[in-house]
């Protein structure tokens, strides 16, 4: 699904993943991750992909940098953020840019 986001500017986290094998409760995690987000002030939205391959980008975005930090620093996501660094993620980098402009198309 496609997060309909504010007029522009706002903030967009970056994360692309490449998964290790098998689950070890990520799904259950990564939705907890969502729906926890969700709750969080300044959460505008977020879209998720991953190939075949276990290569994923999701996209959140952010009201303000002050809410990312503050997402970041919630202490159930930094237990989970912890545990994909150890179970798994075999290489994962996070972008925190921000939406200058954005266009969209719908037919």
């Amino acid at each position: 699904m496609i997060a309909k986001t504010p007029p522009a500017p706002y903030y967009a986290v970056i994360f692309t993943s490449l998964r290790t094998d098998g689950d070890h409760g990520y799904e259950q995690a990564a939705t907890r991750m969502v729906e926890l987000a969700r709750e969080q002030p300044g959460f505008l939205g977020v879209e998720s992909a991953r190939g075949e391959d276990g290569l994923g980008i999701t996209v959140s975005y952010w009201a303000s940098e002050a809410a990312i930090l503050a997402w970041k620093h919630h202490p159930e996501h930094s237990e989970i953020r912890e545990r994909g660094r150890s179970t798994w993620y075999s290489s994962c980098h996070t972008r925190v840019c921000k939406v200058e402009r954005a266009y969209a198309f719908k037919q």
